[in-house]
């Protein structure tokens, strides 16, 4: 009686059910599927673009890195002093007439590439500019009239000397007609001409003390290869480390500022950053002519021409602040508070030879306006014009454009001993400023850029609706079907026990019967 009961429910669960539980099983493994993808998905594409990006010799990236496929340009406006004699003898303030742009192309290439085993690569930059007339304003010949750094650095550098020194350095400077201002090009004041001063220089100071060039130029020694050696890492071991600065000419620090935290090397030379750029980040960049880090903070978010989304990060505002508006820059007053900037202002002549040279902002743009107005002929700063920023990609940390500004300025002071200078007022003398950068990059690299940025969420988003619908699917496939064969069965066991109970009852009747004896006759 059991019997037919028993073969017939392992009929069902053998048969009809075990592929719907097989099914529910690999439903549950595509939503589990969706999940894994939607959590680390990402994370797997980060692994990709890092393993992509890191300096691997021979591959595409450490070509662009080597020889990058660009045409950088420098763009510069000098201010031309047009009262200089009524400036000096008059007392009048200086009027000065900004010139420009002298637009140079540029070619960057790392030369001498080796190969560290602590994964970093050492290499020397070659920058060979190019003038560009057709985007200048005039030729390399047109003549400006500037101070005369070389002598304004020597007279300015005495003013706490002993007296006699005064007295003889003005005897040499009216023997050599040497004057507060100068008549030259363009060209030589940015790649060198021959100063007087220098040349004396050469002759009489001590070895150890020699100047390394017998020319003065703003941008002397610069068209060429540079002796500056780098140590960068490579990403390969860390790509939290890629492109960061190992050692410069061999130190991990520079001598100058009173903190290691403000001598600090470990910043990237602004082409590459580490990836996976959040805006919270703070990126640094090192150029030796700035003498220290430069920290970058986010600004807004930016597109490119060839539709790359980025991120823009500029200077903060307290960057080049007094110590009173921001007391970390301390670090920056090697003898102490009296040693210290003016709001808007950095002093660099730690790394130009005690040449008393500032760094601004192109117009004193984040300056105190007062810097400005000590000489007439220069319009109010905007950020449009003068901001300092970066363009970076934030997944591969590529710099998409640059705008690097920065203007040169001289801190000349008063020397009543010095007849030529004596009527030099204290002052922050604008000399000119520069805009250095690229516009776009190529579209091979933008290309792929934007597939590394595009393309990964779409797939992403895909993998999980496609995963998770289909498991969803299959589980409401499954579960219906197991319902309705399980509706099924108890109708079949209902039925089974319907028919063996009628089956039963009509065999009990028929036994009643027969065992029902018969009437006797009489």
């Amino acid at each position: 009686m059991n019997g037919p009961k028993h073969k017939l429910c392992t009929k069902l669960s053998s048969t009809y059910l075990r592929k719907w539980w097989i099914t529910i099983a690999i439903g549950a493994i595509l939503i589990i599927g969706g999940v894994l993808v939607a959590c680390q998905f990402t994370a797997l594409v980060n692994v990709v673009v890092d393993k992509m990006i890191a300096l691997r010799v021979g591959t595409k990236t450490f070509g662009w890195w080597a020889k990058p496929p660009v045409e950088p340009r420098i763009s510069l406006y000098v201010y031309n002093v047009t009262n200089a004699d009524d400036f000096l003898s008059n007392g009048s303030k200086a009027i000065v007439d900004e010139v420009g742009p002298y637009v140079y192309s540029e070619t960057w290439e790392k030369v001498n590439i080796v190969e560290n085993d602590n994964g970093t690569l050492s290499y020397n930059l070659r920058k060979i500019y190019k003038f560009r007339e057709d985007l200048s304003v005039g030729p390399e010949d047109d003549v400006v009239i500037v101070p005369n750094i070389p002598m304004l650095s020597a007279t300015s550098q005495s003013k706490h000397a002993a007296r006699f020194l005064r007295l003889a350095m003005a005897s040499i400077m009216d023997i050599l007609k040497i004057k507060p201002f100068v008549q030259v090009s363009v060209g030589q004041l940015l790649w060198g001409y021959e100063d007087p001063l220098l040349k004396l220089a050469k002759d009489v100071v001590p070895k150890e003390q020699k100047l390394p060039y017998e020319e003065f130029g703003l941008l002397y020694g610069k068209n060429g290869t540079s002796s500056d050696r780098v140590t960068i890492y490579t990403g390969v071991d860390d790509i939290n480390h890629y492109g960061i600065i190992d050692r410069f000419n061999g130190k991990t620090h520079l001598p100058h500022w009173t903190t290691d935290n403000c001598n600090r090397l470990d910043g990237t030379d602004g082409s590459i950053f580490p990836p996976h750029i959040e805006k919270s980040r703070i990126l640094e960049v090192y150029d030796k002519d700035l003498c220290r880090l430069l920290p970058l903070v986010f600004d807004k978010e930016v597109m490119t021409s060839n539709e790359v989304p980025g991120y823009r990060f500029t200077p903060p505002e307290w960057v080049f602040a007094d110590v009173d508006s921001h007391p970390e820059n301390m670090c920056y007053c090697p003898a102490g508070k009296p040693s210290c900037s003016p709001n808007g202002l950095f002093n660099v002549s730690l790394c130009q030879y005690d040449s008393p040279i500032m760094l601004s902002f192109p117009h004193f743009y984040l300056a105190d306006d007062s810097l400005r107005t000590q000489v007439e002929g220069i319009s109010p700063p905007n950020k449009e014009d003068h901001q300092f920023f970066f363009d970076v990609q934030p997944k591969m940390g590529t710099t998409l454009s640059v705008r690097a500004r920065i203007q040169i300025n001289l801190a000349v002071s008063q020397v009543f001993d010095i007849k030529q200078v004596a009527n030099f007022p204290d002052i922050i003398f604008p000399i000119l400023w520069f805009e250095e950068g690229i516009d776009n990059l190529p579209d091979e690299v933008t290309n792929l850029m934007r597939f590394a940025e595009t393309i990964p969420p779409k797939i992403r988003v895909g993998l999980i609706v496609g995963l998770s619908a289909l498991g969803v699917a299959l589980l409401l496939l499954s579960t219906f079907c197991l319902i309705r064969n399980s509706h099924r069965q108890s109708t079949l066991h209902l039925e089974g026990s319907n028919y063996l109970a009628t089956a039963q009852v009509d065999m009990n009747k028929k036994q009643n019967k027969d065992n029902t004896p018969s009437n006797p006759r009489y």
